[in-house]
C-alpha cells in the first residue's frame, strides 16, 4: 500500500534552548502488536511505543526526548534549530495512521534595537529615525508625525533572521521601533520630543557654567598670591 501525506503539519514555533511538547491529535488505543511512532520528516525515528508496554528512545534522542505513556504526546528537551522538521505520530495496526502532525521551526531570539535620529522638523513635529538592529542585520527609515510613521525606506543585509521583522509605530507620542519573530520581541521607545532635544540648547547651559568657573580659579589664585 502507498499511504500519502502533507509536507506541513500544524505550524509550531519554538525558542532555542526552551522545551517542546507535541500531543497527538486524537485519542490512541493500542491494541495487541499495535506499535506508535514519532517520526521527524518521514526518515528518523524519535521514539517508539509497542502495545503500551516497551518504550524504544533513538540513541540520537537518548535523554532529550520522553513519551508519555498516558497522553502518547511526545517531549523534546533542549530543541535546537537541528530539531527543526516535521514531526508526525503514526499508528501502525491492519493500516498505518497518522494521529498527529506537526511542522516545528525552532528560532533563536531577536536581537535588539535602536532608534536614532536622522532628521527634525523645525517646530519637533515631525521627525525622521532610522530604527536599527544590534547586530546591523536589518535598518529601516521612518518619518513620523504627531499621528502616525511612514517608511521612506532602508536597507537589509542578504541573510536576516529567518521570520524577523522590524516596524516603528506611534503610541502616545512616542516611537517605538519593535524588532519581532514568532517566539521573541525588543523595542527601543523615546517620546518625540526628546528624539528632537536640540545639542545647542546642553552646550548652552554649559557655556553658562564656564565662566563661572574660571572667575572662582582666578579669585583663588590671586587669594594665593596674596598670602
Amino acid at each position: 500500500f502507498l499511504f500519502l501525506f502533507s509536507l506541513q503539519g500544524t505550524p509550531v514555533f519554538v525558542k532555542t534552548g526552551k522545551d517542546l511538547l507535541l500531543e497527538v491529535q486524537e485519542p490512541v488505543v493500542l491494541k495487541r502488536l499495535n506499535v506508535l511512532t514519532w517520526r521527524v520528516n518521514d526518515s528518523i525515528n524519535v521514539v517508539k511505543l509497542v502495545y503500551d508496554i516497551e518504550t524504544v528512545v533513538s540513541e540520537s534522542y537518548k535523554s532529550r526526548a520522553e513519551l508519555s505513556a498516558q497522553t502518547h504526546s511526545l517531549l523534546l528537551k533542549n530543541v535546537q534549530k537541528g530539531d527543526s522538521g516535521v514531526y508526525r505520530a503514526r499508528v501502525a495496526a491492519d493500516k498505518e495512521i497518522t494521529v498527529a502532525e506537526y511542522s516545528v521551526t525552532v528560532l533563536d531570539p531577536v536581537s535588539g534595537v535602536k532608534l536614532t535620529v536622522k532628521l527634525c522638523s523645525s517646530d519637533s513635529t515631525k521627525v525622521t529615525v532610522i530604527c536599527s538592529t544590534e547586530d546591523s542585520l536589518i535598518s529601516s527609515t521612518f518619518t513620523c508625525d504627531t499621528q502616525t510613521c511612514s517608511h521612506e525606506g532602508g536597507e537589509r543585509a542578504e541573510i536576516i533572521t529567518p521570520g524577523a521583522s522590524l516596524d516603528v509605530y506611534l503610541e502616545n507620542g512616542s516611537v517605538i521601533c519593535n524588532h519581532s519573530n514568532q517566539v521573541s520581541s525588543t523595542r527601543d521607545i523615546q517620546k518625540i520630543e526628546d528624539l528632537c532635544v536640540k545639542p545647542e540648547a546642553s552646550k548652552g547651559s554649559q557655556n553658562n557654567v564656564t565662566p563661572i568657573v574660571v572667575a572662582i580659579v582666578l579669585s583663588f589664585g590671586v587669594v594665593l598670591a596674596i598670602i
